[in-house]
């Protein structure tokens, strides 16, 4: 019997090759879609689970509200886990301080290899019980005691073979930045890319000198605990907030002011934290909903096309249907073959969609940068993938199936049935589903494009353009500011500036200020504190508004602030300069303003722009220098030149200021790019639809049309005539998706402190794209139609 079905419906597909073609196109490229966008959804939702205690593994998050200032930091205090780690909830705890929260300005971390020093950026230091912790597998070493001495290091795989070009590494020593000597004591497994934090050298947590590594108010360290099955969070929380409590001045914590800690796991971390200092990129939980919705649109629009063009056949298939049913066949075979019918369809298309994937993860994976596969130890998603794509299958073939074994042999027989396009008010209704959906994705990516345009033309306060920054120059020691005023000197180069901070730059530094004394933490302002030279202000292109820049002829400069209109506006400065500024860091320190600079955004453009003050201090961690050159390539040659003249042992390190902006956005550019991708890709299966439909449409007026053509009726009347029930359809939809698409990329938009407003052309040129779309891929089938020769359609059987 199955053998049976399977062979009439082979040859029943075999008959319609057009409307087989239609639906195992646009069922093949949309389960290929999903399938990619599975893969994507499935990598996201999978960091950190590579631990074998990741459900119970929770980071200690801090919470802070102060004058005003509301922030959430990745990192905590170091007495906090040494006043909890007792608890009885608490069965482990570990210590992660990051490189980059210990050396703050110039310092870098520069391993010789051989002859040359080279930068490495994936550096941490932490305790030795890292390793009950959190699951990394040691290759060579003991993690008990890997890191328990000081100066020991343990490295991954991929360094190992690096610098030591063996994974066999234990014993050896790493030289860091020429003075420090590291013994590793450890080798592991390169840590998985789903992990919220990737770090190549791990550095024994006893090499940082005590006063590095913080007390209360430094919240640089990422504590970890592991609590015991069944603990009570909520009540841990509470105990950590007490403690802070009693550890904090009365004021920090008192009259709106708070500091509070919170338990934030480990699994939550890439997606649904955005604290300060996180130790990598993390993601987002409402992209991941997103991507999720658009897969299951892309699958509900195939089906549609499918139960669509099905229904709109019926008139074609209802001889047959009348024929078995005189013949004997009880309705419920009917229904076996019509679902076997879409199941081998549903097959096909899948066998495609494998295919299509295969070819596609590649510049997938170049544009989300992931690195997923399809490859053929990674075929456990295969069945699971052949169940869902024959439940769609069974899905998309149910309805069709019950309405075409529910004619009745007689009517069908003498002819009653209606047949044709009119009075398919479900068929109507699932094309109405499907270009709301197409426009609700029209919309949504023209939205994103013009959020991402408008990010990269805003004026930001300072020039980007052709400014070339070279790393590492803390390498150059005391040949720093030398080497500085010969590029200086360089033809081509306009200006030059030595400073670690810049707008499109890592390194930040925040801290207190007070504007007056006595010192009162009710008046504390967190301001960026940049140190900077001279030439910083015309080098970046940041225009002073009032007030002078700095000065090497001026002594007193050394004492002297040039702040940001954010800074002064957060003081209530009416006229800032020469007003005193006060910080308590290692002692009391006094400064004046004496110039003040137009805003200018360093961090997203999803961050109002916060307080910034530059103080006349050296800072050695890069030159940046703004050219004017017609051969840049030249230019390189040369820098790199002059580089290797002061420091021939260490690799030149350079990038394009414009290049570091855009890095910033790159996430936002990626989301774009896919949402662009996967939006044009669901407007394509709607069409593919909706062209099966019109082609099916014109067929079954056939006869109409031969007539209306030999009475007169021109062609662009036909044409008019037949497209015009299908354009009522899709304003209804534009009708349905505008206001629903306007308020979900309004919410979108929430996330930018600098953001477009959504026009009203955007809503209109939405639905006209979508009214265009559907006109030209009706148009075709109708043209054709109306260019028929009438003698031929006259002439047909019925």
């Amino acid at each position: 019997m199955i053998r049976n079905y399977i062979k009439t419906a082979y040859r029943s597909l075999k008959k319609s090759k057009g409307f087989t073609a239609i639906n195992v196109l646009g069922l093949s490229v949309g389960l290929a879609t999903c399938l990619l966008i599975v893969l994507y959804v499935a990598d996201e939702l999978s960091y950190d689970k590579y631990n074998k205690n990741a459900a119970n593994i929770y980071r200690i998050t801090e919470n802070a509200k102060l004058n005003g200032n509301e922030a959430s930091y990745a990192g905590s205090e170091k007495p906090i886990l040494n006043a909890i780690k007792d608890y009885p909830e608490i069965e482990k705890t570990t210590r992660i301080i990051p490189k980059s929260n210990l050396f703050k300005t110039s310092q870098k971390f520069n391993i010789k290899k051989g002859n040359t020093n080279i930068q490495e950026k994936n550096v941490a230091f932490a305790e030795s019980s890292l390793f009950d912790v959190f699951t990394l597998p040691m290759i060579d070493g003991s993690p008990a005691t890997a890191l328990s001495a000081p100066h020991s290091a343990v490295i991954t795989e991929s360094m190992a073979k690096k610098y030591f070009n063996n994974v066999k590494a234990v014993g050896k020593t790493l030289t860091i930045n020429d003075t420090s000597y590291y013994k590793v004591t450890g080798v592991i497994k390169d840590i998985p890319s789903q992990s919220h934090f990737n770090y190549d050298f791990i550095l024994s947590y006893n090499s940082i000198p005590e006063y590095q590594a913080g007390g209360w108010g430094y919240s640089g360290i990422h504590n970890y605990v592991v609590l015991k099955p069944g603990a009570d969070i909520h009540k841990l929380e509470a105990n950590m907030r007490s403690i802070a409590v009693k550890n904090y001045p009365p004021s920090m914590v008192q009259g709106g002011n708070y500091l509070n800690y919170e338990l934030t796991p480990l699994l939550d971390i890439h997606l649904h934290s955005h604290s300060q200092d996180e130790l990598s990129d993390s993601g987002n939980i409402r992209y991941v909903y997103i991507f999720s919705l658009i897969a299951v649109f892309i699958l509900l629009i195939a089906c549609v096309n499918f139960m669509n063009l099905s229904t709109a056949r019926s008139s074609g298939r209802a001889k047959e249907v009348g024929v078995r049913k005189v013949l004997g066949s009880a309705r419920k075979y009917l229904i076996a073959q019509f679902l076997t019918e879409s199941m081998l369809l549903t097959l096909i298309a899948f066998v495609i969609a494998i295919v299509l994937a295969f070819m596609a993860i590649p510049l997938f994976n170049e544009v989300a940068a992931k690195h997923l596969s399809l490859g053929f130890n990674t075929f456990a998603w295969l069945l699971p993938a052949l169940v869902i794509a024959l439940l769609i299958g069974l899905l998309a073939g149910f309805y069709p199936a019950f309405f075409l074994s529910s004619f009745k042999p007689i009517e069908v027989l003498k002819g009653k049935l209606v047949a044709g396009f009119k009075g398919g008010y479900l068929r109507s209704f699932l094309v109405v589903f499907q270009f709301s959906i197409s426009i609700f994705l029209i919309i949504g990516t023209i939205v994103i494009y013009n959020q991402l345009n408008y990010i990269h033309n805003k004026s930001l306060g300072f020039d980007r353009s052709q400014v070339m920054v070279i790393k590492n120059v803390n390498v150059l020691g005391n040949q720093a500011a030398t080497f500085k005023q010969e590029i200086k000197q360089m033809p081509g180069v306009v200006d030059a500036t030595m400073s670690s901070y810049l707008p499109t730059g890592e390194e930040r530094n925040i801290t207190g200020m007070f504007p007056q004394l006595p010192l009162d933490i009710k008046q504390d302002v967190l301001s960026e504190f940049w140190p900077v030279d001279e030439d910083y202000l015309n080098t970046m292109g940041i225009k002073l508004i009032a007030g002078r820049n700095f000065s090497r002829a001026m002594a007193t400069d050394s004492s002297g602030l040039i702040v940001n209109e954010a800074f002064v506006k957060r003081f209530g400065f009416k006229d800032p300069l020469n007003k005193p500024i006060y910080r308590n860091s290692i002692g009391l320190q006094t400064f004046h303003i004496i110039g003040v600079m137009k805003d200018f955004n360093f961090s997203s453009l999803r961050d109002e722009i916060k307080p910034v003050a530059l103080i006349y201090n050296e800072s050695r961690g890069a030159v940046s220098a703004r050219v004017k050159v017609a051969d840049i390539g030249s230019f390189i040659a040369t820098m790199k030149d002059k580089w290797k003249g002061f420091s021939p042992n260490q690799e030149f390190a350079y990038s394009f200021m414009d290049q570091d902006f855009d890095a910033t956005y790159r996430s936002e550019e990626r989301i774009g790019e896919l949402f662009i991708a996967f939006s044009t890709l669901a407007i394509f299966i709607a069409c593919l639809g909706l062209f099966g439909l019109a082609a099916y449409a014109a067929e079954q007026r056939n006869k109409e049309i031969g007539i209306r053509k030999v009475l007169g009726a021109s062609i662009s009347g036909i044409v008019a005539l037949l497209s015009t029930e299908f354009i009522k359809l899709v304003f209804i939809a534009i009708l349905i998706a505008s206001p629903l698409a306007w308020y979900a990329m309004n919410k979108w938009l929430q996330d930018f402190a600098y953001r477009i407003n959504i026009q009203w052309w955007v809503i209109a040129l939405a639905g006209v794209v979508a009214v265009l779309i559907a006109f030209v891929t009706i148009s075709f089938q109708s043209v054709k139609a109306a260019l028929a020769n009438p003698v031929d359609s006259l002439k047909s059987g019925e």
